[in-house]
C-alpha cells in the first residue's frame, strides 16, 4: 500500500501544479483581452527632427550561419535608417568557411557607406553572452538592436522600435516573432502555434500588467545603460535572454512589448534542431529559476502577484517534468483505481487535467483566432491543430525532462546553437545541411519504448476492472502514444 501511496500522492501533486500554471495563464487571457481595448500613450521620439534620432548599433551574433549569412546580412542593409546613426556589428564566431563568405559580403556592404564590421573572437568563451558582452564594449550606440542569424527584421523596423526610448524608464523594446515558413510541415505548424500564444497572451499579458516580460534573444532593442546597469551578459545560463532580462526588471527597468511590430524568422524544419533549441530553451529556464528565485521572493520592489507570475514565468519548463509524471504515472493509476474501491474519491484529483485541458484550451482559441480568424471553419480547424500540438508536445516531454533536471541541478553544459537551413517554401530541402547531427541521441529509443507503453495504457482501458474496462484516460493514453510515436519515427527518419 505505500507504493500505491507514493504514486498518488506524485500523481496528484503533479497535477496540482499543472492547474495551478493553467490559472495563471488564465489570468493572463484576462489581462490579454483587457489590454486590447486600450490605447498606447506612450510618449516617442520625434524622428522628422534629426536631433531626435538616436545612434543605434546593431548587433548579429553568429556562428557558422554559412546558409544563411547572405540572406541575413543583405535584409538587414536595407533598414531604412539615417547611415550616420547606425553601426552594425557582426559578432562572428564561426570556425567554418562561412567566416570567409561573410567577410565578402560585409566588403561590398562597407563600399556602400554603411558602417559595418565583422567582430572575430579567439574563442568562444560565453558562447553569445561572450560575443554580446564584447561587441558591447566598443559599440558606438546608445541603443543595441539584436538579431539572430534567421531574423529579417523588415525595413521601417528601427523606425517602429527605436522611438519608445523616449520614455528613459524604458530599458527593452521587444517586437513578436513571425513565422517566413510557417506552413512547411506539421512541425513548423506545431512550433508556430505554440510561439504565437507565447508572443500574444504571456507577453502581453505580463507586460500589460506591469509583471516581468522576457528580451527574447532576439528582434528586440536594448538601451544600452540598462544592460550596464543590470551588470552586464553572462554566461552562466544557457538562457542570458532571460537572464538579463530579470535583473535588469529587478533593477526597475520597463520593458515595452510591442505586439503589433512582427519580425519575420525562419523555423527549425528538422525535428533534430528543434530538439536541440528545446533542449537549450527549456534547461535555460530551470537554470534562471535557480539563479533568480531567491533574489524575486526578496525582491522589496515588486508586488505580490509579480513576484507569483514571475516564479510561474521562470518554471515555465518545469511544467514538462510534472506532464511527463502524469503521464508516466496514469497507467499505473488506472490499476490501482481499479483495484482500490475505498480509494475512489482520491481520484476526483484527476478531474484537475481535464480542467487544465479546458483552460489551455480556450485560451489558446482566442490567440488562434487573433491571427488566423474566428468562425467555425477556423474553430474544427483550431480542434486539430490544438490537440496536434497538445500531443506532440507531450511527446516531447521525455526529452525537455531531461534539460529541466539538469538545469535544476546545476549540470553545466555548452550552448548548442540551432541549425539555421534557409527554407522559405514547400520546394526548399534540408537534406544536405552539414550542420546537422548525424548520431540519435540514446533518449529517442526511450521515447519509442513510452510510445509502446503508452498503446499498453490504451490496451488497459479494456481490460482493467470488473466490468467493461475503464476509458477515462484512454484519450489521454492516445494523445501520448501518436506524440511520443511522433517524436520517435521523426527523429530516427529526418536525418541528413
Amino acid at each position: 500500500m505505500i507504493l500505491e501511496t507514493t504514486i498518488i500522492t506524485i500523481y496528484s501533486i503533479a497535477l496540482i501544479l499543472i492547474f495551478l500554471y493553467a490559472l495563471a495563464q488564465l489570468n493572463l487571457l484576462f489581462n490579454y483581452l483587457a489590454a486590447q481595448k486600450k490605447e498606447s500613450n506612450s510618449p516617442k521620439f520625434d524622428f522628422s527632427n534629426p536631433d531626435e534620432i538616436p545612434l543605434v548599433t546593431i548587433q548579429l551574433p553568429v556562428y557558422n550561419e554559412l546558409y544563411v549569412m547572405e540572406r541575413l546580412l543583405e535584409n538587414i542593409a536595407k533598414i531604412d535608417y539615417p547611415k550616420d546613426k547606425l553601426e552594425i556589428q557582426v559578432l562572428d564566431d564561426s570556425t567554418d568557411e562561412s567566416v570567409e563568405l561573410t567577410k565578402t559580403i560585409i566588403e561590398k556592404l562597407s563600399s556602400t557607406g554603411l558602417d559595418i564590421k565583422q567582430i572575430t573572437r579567439v574563442d568562444r568563451v560565453g558562447f553569445k553572452a561572450g560575443a554580446l558582452k564584447e561587441g558591447l564594449a566598443i559599440a558606438k550606440g546608445e541603443f543595441i538592436a539584436i538579431f539572430d542569424a534567421d531574423f529579417l527584421p523588415q525595413k521601417e523596423w528601427l523606425k517602429s522600435t527605436i522611438p519608445y526610448f523616449k520614455d528613459e524608464e524604458i530599458g527593452v523594446v521587444q517586437t513578436r516573432w513571425g513565422h517566413i515558413n510557417r506552413d512547411y510541415s506539421v512541425l513548423t505548424r506545431i512550433q508556430a502555434f505554440a510561439l504565437d500564444a507565447h508572443f500574444s497572451l504571456e507577453q502581453v499579458g505580463r507586460n500589460s500588467k506591469g509583471h516581468f516580460i522576457n528580451f527574447n534573444g532576439t528582434a528586440g532593442v536594448w538601451r544600452k545603460q540598462c544592460i550596464l546597469d543590470a551588470g552586464n551578459w553572462e554566461g552562466d545560463t544557457l538562457t542570458e535572454d532571460l537572464d538579463l532580462s530579470y535583473r535588469a526588471q529587478l533593477k526597475n527597468w520597463k520593458f515595452k512589448y510591442l505586439e503589433n511590430v512582427e519580425t519575420p524568422a525562419e523555423l527549425p524544419v528538422v525535428i533534430s534542431a528543434a530538439r536541440s533549441q528545446q533542449f537549450r530553451w527549456n534547461k535555460g529556464g530551470a537554470e534562471n529559476f535557480r539563479k533568480m528565485f531567491v533574489r524575486v521572493v526578496t525582491s522589496k520592489n515588486i508586488s505580490a502577484k509579480t513576484k507569483i507570475h514571475g516564479l510561474l514565468h521562470l518554471l515555465n519548463s518545469t511544467m514538462f517534468l510534472n506532464i511527463f509524471l502524469v503521464a508516466i504515472l496514469s497507467i499505473p493509476m488506472l490499476y490501482i483505481k481499479n483495484e482500490y474501491a475505498h480509494l475512489a474519491p482520491y481520484f476526483y484529483v484527476m478531474s484537475f487535467f481535464i480542467i487544465s485541458t479546458i483552460i489551455f484550451f480556450i485560451c489558446y482559441w482566442f490567440m488562434y483566432r487573433k491571427y488566423n480568424g474566428g468562425g467555425f471553419v477556423s474553430f474544427i480547424k483550431y480542434i486539430g491543430m490544438f490537440f496536434t500540438f497538445f500531443s506532440v508536445a507531450m511527446g516531447f516531454s521525455l526529452h525537455n525532462t531531461i534539460a529541466v533536471l539538469e538545469g535544476h541541478l546545476g549540470k553545466a553544459s555548452e550552448f548548442v546553437r540551432t541549425p539555421k537551413f534557409n527554407i522559405n517554401n514547400l520546394k526548399d530541402s534540408w537534406k544536405g545541411n552539414k550542420y546537422l547531427k548525424k548520431k540519435l541521441s540514446i533518449n529517442v529509443l526511450f521515447e519509442g519504448v513510452l510510445m509502446l507503453y503508452f498503446a499498453f495504457g490504451m490496451y488497459s482501458a479494456f481490460i482493467v476492472g470488473d466490468q467493461s474496462g475503464d476509458f477515462g484516460l484512454f484519450p489521454f493514453h492516445l494523445m501520448l502514444f501518436i506524440g511520443f510515436g511522433y517524436v520517435f519515427f521523426k527523429s530516427i527518419t529526418s536525418k541528413a
